[in-house]
C-alpha cells in the first residue's frame, strides 16, 4: 500500500502517533487509505448538497474495506461570480483545485481517491490532479439542477440573464423578472441546461472516470445518493485490479470525450478543459484537432441553451450511455478503452437504449450532421477560435458586419443596453483572454443581454475571453492569439468589415496583410494592473487555444 510510507515501520511511529490523534485504530491501519476530495461550500448551489455525497461515498469504501479520509477543495459560482472582477478568479481556480489536490495526496499518501465536484472548474482541475497523482480514483458529482417551470414552460439560468435584457429592452417588467429570479433555480445542482458544470460531468462518463449517470442524474434524486455509494465501491474494485487514471484517460479516450462533446452540444469551455486534461497525460491536443472530428459526429441533443430540453430529460432518455451507443453503433466511439467499472467502455454501454428519440435524436434523424462545436481560423484568429455552433441560429452561420470594438466586457454591455448596437453588427470584446483579462472571463452578461434585445439573429459576438455555456448565438469565444500579446483581435478598429463562416470554419476581418502589418507595427502592449494570485497567473498562463494551461519560461 502507498499508505504505509506514513504507517508502517519504526520510522513511521511518529506518523502513528499522529493518526492516533485522529482516531484511527489498529485495525484501520492496516486497510487501504482512500482520501475523498469533497468540493462542498455553502455559496454554490451545485456544492450544497455535496456534503450528502460524500457521506454516500464513505459507506461505499468503508463497506468495501477500504478507510475513507476526507479533505477539501475550493470552488466558485460562476453565475455569482459573472460580470464584475470575481469572474477573473474562476478560469484560474482550475490550477489551483489541481496543484492543492496533488498536494494534499502527496503529502499523505493515500492510496486511492474519490472525487467529489460539481461545478465549472471543479471537474477539470480534478481530472487534471487525478493524472498527475494517478492512483486508483472515480469521480462522482452532485448532479444537476432540476429545470425552473414559468408559465408551464421550462426555463433555466440562462433565461435569467437574457429576462434582463429583455428588461432592457422594454419587452419584459420588473414583475416578470422577479417571477423569473424566484423560479429558474428551485434546487441545489450545476445549472439545468447543458452549461460547464453539465457538459464536463457528462465527460467524465465519456473519459471513462465516472460511473453511468453521473453526468445527468438530478442532485435532489435518492439515485445520487446511491451512485456515490456505488462510487465508493468502485474505486475498492480499482485498488484490488491496480487501474490507474493514466490506464483510463488515454488519447483515444479523450477523442472519445470530444466525439461525445460533439453528439451532446457541449460547452465552449470543454475546449479549454480537454486541452488541459490531455496535457496532464502527455497527449499534445490541438483545438483546430476537434473540427474533423466534428465533421463526422452528428449533433444529437439540444439541450437548453440550444433547445427546449434540460438534464432531467436528457437522464430520464437513457443519460450520456445512450448517446455513446448511438455514437458506438456507427463505430465513432473506441469501445475498447478502460473505465472506472473495471470494462470496457463497450461493456459499459452495450445495454444502453435510447427511451426518447426527440431528447437523444437517432443517427439517422440528427439535428445535424457535424458536431456541436466548431474551430474557426483565418486572419482575425490563426490559432483558432471556438463557437458552440449548435447553439447558433440558422441566418447567423454565415455573417458579416461592422466590428464594434470594445476594450473590456463592461463597456460592451453598456453600448448593448443603451441601443448602441444595431442589427448586423459584429461585437469586439478584446483583452479579456488569459493574459489580458487576466482570468479569461466568461461572457454571458454581452450574450444574453443581446439575445434580451431581440438581437440574437442578428448580431455576432467574437472575444478573445471566453462563454458561458449558457451563451448562445453567434458568440466565437478564445479568439487566439489574443489582444494581450498582439494577436490580430488587438488590431482591429472600429467599423473593419467581420467575416464569419462557420459551416467554412473560418473568421477574418477584410483587410489586407499589409494594413495588418502596419497596424501591427504600431501596436503597443496593454495590461491592467493586478497583484497577488491573479499577477502570478499572468505571467505563467498560455493562450485559449491551448486550454490556458500554465506553463514556466
Amino acid at each position: 500500500m502507498r499508505s504505509d510510507n506514513v504507517k508502517t515501520g519504526m520510522q513511521q511511529a511518529p506518523h502513528r502517533s499522529l493518526f492516533n490523534a485522529l482516531g484511527f485504530t489498529e485495525e484501520e491501519m492496516k486497510k487501504p487509505m482512500v482520501g475523498i476530495v469533497s468540493s462542498y461550500n455553502e455559496i454554490v448551489p451545485g456544492h450544497m448538497n455535496l456534503d450528502k455525497i460524500v457521506n454516500a461515498v464513505k459507506l461505499g469504501v468503508a463497506e468495501a474495506g477500504g478507510v475513507p479520509v476526507v479533505f477539501p477543495a475550493i470552488a466558485v459560482c460562476d453565475g455569482i461570480a459573472m460580470g464584475h472582477v470575481g469572474m477573473k478568479y474562476s478560469l484560474v481556480t482550475r490550477d489551483l483545485i489541481a496543484d492543492s489536490t496533488e498536494c494534499m495526496a502527496m503529502a499523505h499518501q493515500f492510496d486511492a481517491l474519490v472525487m467529489v465536484p460539481n461545478c465549472d472548474k471543479n471537474v477539470p482541475g480534478l481530472l487534471m490532479a487525478a493524472a498527475r497523482i494517478n492512483v486508483p480514483t472515480v469521480f462522482v458529482s452532485g448532479g444537476p439542477m432540476l429545470a425552473g417551470k414559468i408559465n408551464g414552460c421550462k426555463r433555466s439560468l440562462s433565461s435569467m440573464f437574457e429576462a434582463v435584457g429583455s428588461y432592457a429592452a422594454g419587452t419584459m417588467t420588473e414583475d416578470e423578472v422577479k417571477e423569473y429570479e424566484e423560479k429558474v433555480c428551485p434546487t441545489c445542482g450545476s445549472c439545468s441546461g447543458m452549461y460547464t458544470a453539465n457538459s464536463m460531468n457528462c465527460l467524465t462518463e465519456a473519459l471513462g472516470m465516472g460511473l453511468g449517470g453521473n453526468g445527468t442524474i438530478p442532485a435532489v434524486y435518492s439515485d445520487r445518493i446511491r451512485l456515490a455509494k456505488h462510487a465508493g465501491m468502485a474505486v475498492m474494485d480499482m485498488y484490488n485490479k491496480n487501474i490507474r487514471p493514466r490506464d483510463i484517460m488515454t488519447k483515444e479516450a479523450i477523442i472519445n470525450a470530444l466525439t461525445v462533446d460533439m453528439a451532446l452540444g457541449c460547452s465552449t469551455n470543454s475546449m479549454l478543459h480537454l486541452p488541459a486534461i490531455a496535457h496532464e497525460v502527455g497527449f499534445d491536443f490541438d483545438i483546430k484537432y476537434a473540427n474533423p472530428i466534428s465533421e463526422k459526429t452528428p449533433n444529437l441533443c439540444h439541450l437548453a441553451p440550444a433547445g427546449p430540453t434540460y438534464m432531467e430529460d436528457l437522464n430520464e432518455a437513457g443519460g450520456v450511455y445512450a448517446v455513446m451507443k448511438e455514437l458506438a453503433d456507427a463505430g465513432l466511439l473506441n469501445t475498447d478503452c478502460m473505465t472506472v467499472t473495471g470494462k470496457t467502455v463497450g461493456e459499459n454501454i452495450k445495454n444502453a437504449v435510447n427511451k426518447n428519440p426527440e431528447v437523444i435524436r437517432p443517427l439517422d434523424n440528427p439535428y445535424t450532421k457535424t458536431g456541436g462545436l466548431a474551430v474557426l481560423s483565418g486572419n482575425l484568429a490563426p490559432d483558432g477560435s471556438v463557437v458552440k455552433r449548435s447553439a447558433v441560429v440558422p441566418e447567423m452561420l454565415v455573417h458579416e458586419g461592422p466590428a464594434r470594438v470594445f476594450e473590456c466586457e463592461e463597456d460592451a454591455i453598456a453600448a448593448i443596453k443603451g441601443g448602441k448596437i444595431v442589427a448586423g453588427d459584429v461585437v469586439v470584446i478584446r483583452y479579456e483572454g488569459p493574459k489580458g483579462g487576466p482570468g479569461m472571463r466568461e461572457m454571458l452578461n454581452p450574450t444574453s443581454a443581446i439575445a434580451g434585445m431581440g438581437l440574437g439573429s442578428s448580431v455576432a459576438l467574437i472575444t478573445d475571453g471566453r462563454f458561458s455555456g449558457a451563451s448562445r448565438g453567434a458568440s466565437i469565444g478564445h479568439v487566439s492569439p489574443e489582444a494581450a500579446v498582439g494577436g490580430p483581435i488587438a488590431l482591429v478598429e472600429e467599423g473593419d468589415i467581420i467575416k464569419i463562416n462557420i459551416p467554412e470554419m473560418t473568421l477574418n476581418v477584410d483587410i489586407s496583410d499589409e494594413e495588418m502589418a502596419a497596424r501591427k507595427a504600431k501596436w503597443q502592449p496593454k495590461q491592467t494592473e493586478v497583484t497577488g494570485y491573479l499577477k502570478r497567473y499572468r505571467e505563467m498562463v498560455t493562450s485559449g487555444n491551448r486550454g490556458a494551461i500554465l506553463e514556466t519560461k
